[in-house]
């Protein structure tokens, strides 16, 4: 059997160093979209607010960067030739795992802040695959990547990772993360226009799939022209949420959760709809009593009569 789940839960952590400056910051920021001129707003590139994500001396960090943050090191240069990020690469390499990697979708996608992510860093990537569950026809890996700096924790990435024709192997199925929006309407809606280089743009932060830039390998995976990164459709959200709802202020995002729910394509538009739900403590898991703050999100092309990109989208902010 290509997973052997007994053998990828037990096996010894991982590790990879990492390192990011600003640049690495600053194209993945123009790779999500920032200082994008529109219609409503044409000086875009030179707005004070869209500067602090594209300018190194007002440079901030959002915490979604995470997911791209060291695909440059030297270390881990396999994995950019293969198209994964950071948390793939550290669990699809595990022991007991050998999937093909045409049968592999990112189901879901969890960052967990510790503190505010510096714009030049050197790190040690930790890596672990927690759990691995039998959906019946398809396997699920969670892969878990723990990020750490001389003066401690950073950032915890959780990865679901669904792999085709790997279930039935009588393990656990796993918990359902499905969950349902708010009945009334949403706090705010937003929309982002995708350009239609946003690809071209993302993929040279370490994701050199060529899914997202070559149509003929796009053809072979039943699509009739390139999709965007799942990911790029995660930060650009989060970034709408940050500017919009959070007061520009990327430090106050604790945690981001969402699970992939459908394609994009360059040039269409995502609808980001937002749903406030405060409550009181210092729970740091999105969704769970006690976080300062949660935000429920959806996210649907509008181009394609609001078909689902991202479900189960939670913000958890302080």
């Amino acid at each position: 059997m290509p997973i052997d789940a007994a053998k990828a839960t037990s096996a010894e952590p991982r590790t990879t160093e990492l390192a990011w400056d600003h640049k690495d910051v600053q194209l993945y920021h123009l790779g999500i979209g920032a200082g994008a001129a529109t219609a409503e707003r044409p000086h875009a590139a030179t707005d004070p607010d869209e500067l602090r994500y594209t300018l190194e001396s007002a440079l901030h960090v959002l915490p979604s960067f995470a997911t791209v943050a060291g695909l440059g090191s030297p270390l881990v240069e396999r994995s950019r030739e293969l198209g994964e990020g950071m948390a793939l690469a550290g669990g699809l390499s595990a022991p007991g795992i050998d999937v093909d990697l045409a049968a592999v979708l990112h189901g879901g996608q969890t960052v967990t802040v510790h503190r505010p992510l510096p714009v030049h860093g050197r790190a040690t990537q930790t890596s672990t695959v927690p759990a691995v569950y039998d959906k019946g026809k398809a396997a699920v890996i969670v892969l878990r990547s723990e990020v750490a700096d001389d003066d401690g924790p950073l950032w915890t990435c959780d990865t679901q990772i669904f792999v085709r024709g790997e279930g039935g192997f009588g393990g656990e199925r796993g918990p359902s993360v499905r969950g349902e929006l708010p009945d009334r309407a949403p706090d705010l809606t937003t929309e982002r226009l995708v350009r239609a280089d946003q690809a071209l743009l993302y993929r040279l932060s370490g994701d050199w799939n060529p899914l997202h830039a070559d149509p003929e390998f796009a053809a072979l995976a039943g699509f009739d022209r390139p999709i965007l990164h799942g990911l790029c459709s995660y930060g650009v959200t989060l970034k709408a949420v940050v500017d919009t709802v959070l007061d520009g202020d990327v430090t106050r995002v604790r945690a981001y959760s969402t699970r992939f729910a459908g394609v994009v394509f360059p040039g269409e538009t995502l609808r980001i709809r937002v749903w406030r739900d405060a409550t009181v403590g210092g729970n740091s898991e999105p969704g769970q009593p006690g976080s300062d703050g949660r935000l429920q999100v959806s996210v649907t092309a509008a181009d394609r009569d609001d078909a689902p990109v991202l479900a189960d989208t939670v913000v958890a902010y302080r």
